[in-house]
Order: structure tokens, then C-alpha cells, then sequence
């Protein structure tokens, strides 16, 4: 009933465009308008001025020849002051934002092998943002050298407002190629630490042998020279106590002695394995020849 009488609604955050005979007329703002038909006068269409995004993907190759998926989020509207030339100069506003985003990121990401890709993803966004809004630009950091002059989508009524490149997603297989180098690298990490902490084992082990034989040596020593002082105050007082002996004879008679404690504790030994050769008492004087002949060869020797 309301365009029968010539009149127009038009809501918040949108504009309409208004001809007469065919021919642009004006924007018409939010509110109640009067489109006289009788006169020409019609509405061609309206005009949101909210902020869309557009999601791009983009296949593309990086320097390192991995073929990678490029997810691109752009946020765009358009401009009121602009209405006029948003509606009339571009036929397909989302494809045209579309193919310039794909020239960007096709220009760019080649340039780059595909771990840089993953670290200057902000950087690649500055550059579509820039594509898509100046007239003159250098391009981000990694196409510093490279100015190219580009229509800035201002000139045909629309703002970008925001740019983001939302994953870098290379192939399935490439993915798990990655994880499978991550992995190994890990692995070879434990690897070390395990290896260095078992040297370390090792190392506090001989430490601890060595000092625990140290200690055994001082202990056999002290042992021996306790033995020795023992035998010496034998003989003394053997010697004292029976006038008449040597001490040829007291030694003889402590090896027999000891000679037959050591076969006494052999014998009692269940599991015992030793055996000596030649057996029998009249081995002990032998043996005690010969550690003395040992004694008198290495004193000789010495002098």
C-alpha cells in the first residue's frame, strides 16, 4: 500500500538507491522516503552498510614446493558517503574481493618456504589488507622490494575493515610428515638425555668402586700390619718364654698353626672349593723356605 502511494521504508544500517527514468538519482538514508512512480521515480535496490565477511581459500605452492591450502577472512562494508559508487561499479562485490585476495596470496606465499608461511601468516594478511585498500603499497616485510600499484576497493565504495589468515593447511600428507620430524626429534632428544644420564650412572658408579677399593686397600693394609705386629710380639715373648729358640723356629711353628686353622675352617666350609697343592704338613716348611729364600733374594738384590 505504502509503495502504491509512493512511499519507501528503509531500516537501519541500510541504504537505498534511488533513480528516476533509469537514471541514479540519490541514496536514500534510513527512515520513511517519498518515491513518486508516477514521476519516474523507483528504487533500484538496497545497500547493507553492515560488515561482512568473506571466506577465501586459496591453493597455492610455497618456495620449498608444498602445495598448502591459505584460509583468508575478510571483513569489508560499505561506505554511506560511497553508496552510489558501491552499487554501480562492481557487478560481484564478493568475487572481485575474491580475486584480489588470490593475486595477494599467490604473489606472496610462493615466495616463502613453508615454515616462514606459517610464521608470517600476519604478515601475509597485512598484504592482501593493503591490496584491497591503497592505491600505492610495499608489501609486508617478506616483499619489502616488490611495490605494486593497485584500484583501491575504496575507489568503488567499499572499507576493508579487517584481514586475517586464518590457518595455512598444507597437505595431509606433508601434515604428517611434520609430525613424524617433530616426533623423531623428540625422540632423539630422549634419546640424549637418557644416554647422558647413564653415562652419569656409570661415572658416580666407578667413582663409588674405586673409593670402596681405596678403602678395601687401607683395610688389608691396616690388616697386614696388624698381622705383622701381632707375630713380631709373638715371637718375643715366645722367645722370652723359651730360652733356646729362634726365630726360624717360632715362625715355622706359627705357619703350621695357621696351616691347620685354614684346613680346619676348609673342612667346615660345606661349599667350599679351594684345594692346595702340594698338600701336607711338610709343604708349610717348604713354603716357609721359600718366602724366606724370596726375603734374602730381594734384601740382596736391594743392597
Amino acid at each position: 500500500m505504502g509503495q502504491a502511494l509512493g512511499c519507501l521504508q528503509v531500516d537501519q544500517s541500510t541504504v537505498a538507491i534511488k533513480e528516476t527514468f533509469g537514471k541514479y538519482n540519490d541514496v536514500l538514508e534510513p527512515g520513511c522516503h517519498c518515491v513518486p512512480w508516477c514521476f519516474g521515480s523507483q528504487v533500484a535496490g538496497h545497500l547493507s552498510l553492515r560488515v561482512q565477511q568473506l571466506d577465501v581459500r586459496c591453493e597455492t605452492k610455497t618456495k620449498d614446493n608444498v602445495f598448502v591450502t591459505v584460509v583468508a577472512s575478510i571483513q569489508y562494508r560499505a561506505l554511506a558517503e560511497k553508496a552510489a559508487d558501491a552499487f554501480y561499479k562492481l557487478s560481484n562485490t564478493r568475487e572481485q574481493i575474491q580475486a584480489y585476495v588470490f593475486d595477494v596470496i599467490r604473489a606472496s606465499v610462493p615466495k616463502l618456504d613453508l615454515d616462514s608461511a606459517f610464521e608470517q601468516k600476519n604478515d601475509i594478511a597485512k598484504a592482501v589488507e593493503n591490496e584491497l585498500e591503497k592505491v600505492t603499497l610495499g608489501l609486508a616485510s617478506f616483499a619489502h622490494n616488490h611495490p605494486v600499484n593497485l584500484q583501491a576497493m575504496s575507489h568503488y565504495g567499499y572499507e576493508i575493515v579487517q584481514t586475517l589468515i586464518v590457518d595455512v593447511e598444507p597437505d595431509v600428507h606433508v601434515k604428517r610428515a611434520m609430525n613424524e620430524i617433530n616426533a623423531a626429534a623428540r625422540m632423539r632428544m630422549a634419546a640424549t638425555d637418557k644416554a647422558e644420564a647413564e653415562k652419569i650412572i656409570q661415572i658416580k658408579k666407578a667413582e663409588g668402586e674405586a673409593e670402596s677399593k681405596y678403602l678395601a686397600g687401607l683395610g688389608i693394609a691396616r690388616q697386614r700390619q696388624a698381622i705383622v705386629d701381632g707375630l713380631r710380639d709373638s715371637v718375643m715373648n715366645f722367645s722370652g718364654s723359651v730360652p733356646g729358640t729362634t726365630a726360624k723356629d717360632i715362625m715355622d711353628m706359627v705357619l703350621v698353626t695357621q696351616y691347620f686353622d685354614t684346613m680346619k675352617e676348609i673342612g667346615a666350609a660345606s661349599n667350599s672349593t679351594a684345594v692346595f697343592i702340594p698338600h701336607g704338613p711338610g709343604a708349610v716348611k717348604d713354603i716357609a723356605s721359600q718366602i724366606r729364600d724370596g726375603l734374602l733374594q730381594g734384601k740382596t738384590a736391594l743392597n
